[in-house]
């Protein structure tokens, strides 16, 4: 993108912010305060993609597509609204677009670091919960431990959002099914979704979202690093198509590879170990010849150039790591909008 396709808006819209709205309104492409979609998850708690069925699901992507069109722009949703986003872990993606997302929908993102609230060492995981639901209307919580959201979600009475976990990362998979779609369709049925690398939280929700769509997910990782057992005998005991093995040839004819860092935050002790057990699974341009003519690339970033991937991998025409990152912003406003679209302003 140049940088002169990056401001494309009229004299109306730059210098007459009520009129351009006003002619926004009259165009049947967007979307007006009285026409917008009944949120789906009002009030709830989302820690995982299997708090949604493969109706809202279906109905949060649209969302996502029909922001990204540009159909809601003008429309404010959430103002009046703030958002409290919890970080035990640094972050790039996850609070650029929780935060610029908020602000767009016409609410307020407010960041709390580790350092400044201390999650179950400084006070209580209750006691936090308790405090943040007294003064905002939601909490995205990127932190180690999936029990800390729960913890959370049990003792607030907002919606919880995992932003990040050990277990989950259900938000990045709302982006990364926005990408897929745009690439495939909505119909995913028996699309081959190839994971490769370590079984970790981004292996589980591609699990979770075999579950949801009726893609096949095909795990390829050492042995010693599957994904969690327990999401493994659930998505058996729902019928999806999921294969785990650790044969490289799984990923010819894949219609989405799919990897992520070997070495996760808190993981950097393991690293040498790790980065022998996955020696062989790196994805370079080699691998993504062997992938469908139309596959695609994705990686949920930051890369680790050298590691899972390199640098040509990602600018390869068949990867699509940078759509996949821009998306974030737009599912994660979806899933804003309909996790808190019809609470009111508390002031």
């Amino acid at each position: 993108m140049t940088k002169a396709a990056r401001f494309p808006r009229t004299p109306a819209e730059a210098g007459q912010p009520q009129q351009a709205q006003a002619n926004m309104a009259n165009n049947p492409a967007h979307l007006t305060p009285e026409t917008l979609p009944a949120p789906v998850m009002a009030g709830r708690d989302f820690l995982s993609n299997l708090d949604m069925t493969p109706e809202e699901l279906r109905t949060v992507l649209d969302t996502a597509h029909s922001m990204k069109r540009g159909e809601w722009r003008g429309v404010k949703p959430l103002s009046g609204l703030s958002l409290a986003l919890i970080f035990e872990k640094a972050s790039l993606r996850t609070r650029t677009t929780f935060d610029v997302g908020m602000y767009q929908l016409g609410g307020h993102a407010l960041t709390l670091s580790n350092a400044e609230i201390g999650l179950g060492t400084r006070e209580r995981v209750s006691d936090v919960a308790r405090n943040l639901e007294r003064w905002v209307d939601g909490v995205m919580g990127r932190v180690y431990l999936q029990q800390t959201l729960h913890e959370l979600a049990d003792h607030a009475a907002i919606p919880v959002i995992n932003g990040l976990s050990d277990m989950l990362h259900p938000a990045q998979l709302l982006a990364d099914y926005q990408t897929i779609e745009e690439e495939f369709g909505t119909d995913l049925r028996g699309r081959r979704v190839v994971y490769i690398g370590d079984g970790n939280n981004l292996a589980n929700s591609h699990i979770h979202l075999g579950i949801l769509t009726g893609t096949d997910v095909t795990i390829v990782t050492p042995v010693g690093y599957e994904p969690n057992g327990s999401v493994l005998m659930d998505a058996v005991k729902r019928g999806a198509n999921v294969t785990l093995t650790n044969d490289l040839g799984a990923i010819e004819g894949a219609d989405v590879l799919y990897t992520d860092v070997w070495i996760s935050m808190g993981q950097e002790a393991e690293a040498d170990i790790r980065r022998r057990a996955f020696r062989g699974y790196q994805v370079t341009p080699a691998m993504l010849d062997t992938i469908a003519p139309d596959g695609i690339f994705l990686h949920c970033l930051p890369a680790h150039y050298g590691e899972e991937t390199v640098p040509e991998a990602t600018e390869h025409p068949k990867s699509r790591v940078f759509d996949q990152a821009e998306n974030r912003l737009h599912a994660q406003k979806a899933l804003l909008y309909h996790v808190m679209g019809e609470m009111a302003p508390r002031w």
